[in-house]
């Protein structure tokens, strides 16, 4: 066995691992970075890129069948399955050299290309190498979890890690799970062509504001996608092209394809953790509010970690640990100005609490602002009226923003600066935004917080009277 020293070690080559890796070979810490599987992890092989890139294809035939309404004729919009998956395979194309082996080689990582396992609290063992190092970081992501539903053995199911390789249009796409995936999945498939059905145990989008979630779903129930909740799978039968999926409240649904979109689960299979004196919990490594597992050399970022499972949170995690790995500085993973999106069409956004827990926390103190899409001039003009904006506000402050519509994803990112900073509402009054943009949402937002307090005030309404009647 060869046996290595090292700074860092990073054990996954996902977003996470990939920014610890390069933020810390460039601060002058010597890395190595363990990948036994594809350089970008999940969310450039199987996750984000991907399934974007086949949302914009859905997008792109639903634009031409839907035309008419911009004064251009409506057309027939079909679509070829196997280019549009071409055309992920070239976005996934044209992102891999950031996240290559050869690009983080030419930063000054040592990159191997082997699983890791630990052999003790401070050595990990990667192929014919032993490596030591003074910081371990687990960023070795999530897989799709797959619940043992009886007959699911025996039939054949896609994943996200299997479906992006599919060349052949599912005729009736079922689909167990109404979370984020499943809902984007749905509604990219039926406007590439196939008929969908999503089957959810308990509420479809059930992690979101109940009155944001309805917007995005009479949309895709109104563009023909069948959701059944409440539809807790019990059985799953058949064989390819022809596969039943009954409930446990005896509905029987039949489709030719099967995805399951009803989780993750965190890996930690390969790590041999307790050689290392690593604790786990339920939903994965036990970490510390500074990323920092049961062993005090060891950090684990990402989905890994059981939080929040998204890549912007690996990213964000690994500047938290970067701090205090590098500098020796405290440095605390924090939740409340992390924001989440669904891409469906319209998408949905969410950061800090949405109105059930903001009213749950604050009680009376909490103040509601909401304003609608439909009163946005550039909403307006591009036929996209439908939806809304909620802020939840305590004292002045936002303590959660749940947008439903055109641009969700973008549009939240404010909030979360806001969040993040402590900013007041009258702080984002002030903001400034180009006439006629999407982005006057969030200051007309801000606006509806203070208009009653500006127009409704008898004592704003005597001022301005003494003013007027007082000052030439």
């Amino acid at each position: 066995m060869k046996r290595i020293k090292t700074d860092v070690l990073v054990i996954g080559a996902g977003s996470g691992g990939l920014s610890v890796a390069a933020g810390a070979v460039q601060m002058g810490a010597s890395v190595t970075l363990l990948e036994g599987h594809k350089m970008g992890g999940d969310c450039l092989n199987y996750g984000c890129v991907p399934s974007k890139a086949l949302i914009a294809s859905g997008k792109a035939a639903w634009r031409q069948q839907h035309s008419a309404q911009y004064g251009v004729a409506d057309a027939a919009g079909d679509a070829d399955y196997a280019a549009a998956k071409d055309h992920v395979r070239d976005v996934i194309a044209q992102i891999e050299p950031v996240d290559s082996q050869e690009r983080f080689e030419g930063l000054g990582v040592n990159v191997i290309r082997e699983f890791g396992r630990f052999v003790s609290p401070s050595e990990v063992e990667a192929g014919d190498t032993v490596i030591t190092a003074r910081r371990i970081v687990i960023a070795t992501g999530s897989s799709p979890l797959v619940p043992p539903i009886p007959g699911l053995e025996s039939v054949p199911y896609e994943t996200n890690e299997t479906l992006f390789d599919l060349r052949e249009k599912p005729e009736h796409l079922l689909i167990i799970g109404g979370g984020p995936i499943g809902m984007e999945m749905a509604q990219a498939h039926i406007r590439l062509g196939s008929k969908v059905t999503v089957i959810e145990g308990d509420r479809a989008l059930g992690k979101d504001d109940p009155e944001m979630a309805a917007v995005v779903l009479d949309t895709l129930r109104a563009e023909g996608i069948v959701i059944e909740e409440n539809a807790l799978a019990e059985e799953v039968r058949g064989k390819a092209g022809a596969i039943e999926v009954l409930t446990k409240d005896g509905r029987s649904i039949k489709g030719t394809h099967l995805l399951m979109a009803v989780g993750r689960k965190s890996n930690t299979d390969k790590l041999d953790l307790d050689a290392a004196g690593i604790e786990t919990t339920r939903t994965g490594i036990r970490v510390d509010d500074a990323l920092r597992t049961t062993n005090r050399r060891v950090y684990a970022i990402g989905d890994v970690a059981g939080g929040l499972q998204f890549t912007h949170v690996a990213g964000y995690h690994a500047g938290v640990i970067i701090r205090s790995m590098l500098f020796g500085l405290p440095s605390k993973a924090k939740t409340t100005h992390i924001p989440w999106a669904t891409y469906t069409d319209p998408e949905l956004a969410q950061v800090g609490l949405t109105e059930a827990q903001a009213r749950k926390e604050h009680g009376d103190r909490l103040e509601v602002v909401r304003f609608e899409f439909e009163h946005n001039d550039r909403a307006i003009a591009e036929r996209k009226t439908k939806g809304l904006i909620k802020v939840m506000v305590v004292k002045g402050r936002p303590v959660g923003a749940s947008i439903a519509g055109h641009q969700a994803g973008e549009l939240i990112s404010l909030w979360s600066l806001a969040l993040a900073n402590r900013m007041k509402m009258s702080q984002i009054a002030g903001m400034v935004a180009p006439y006629p943009t999407i982005s006057e949402v969030n200051k007309r937002a801000a606006g509806a917080y203070f208009s009653p307090r500006l127009f409704e005030n008898q004592m704003v309404k005597r001022v301005v009277g003494l003013v007027q009647r007082w000052i030439p």
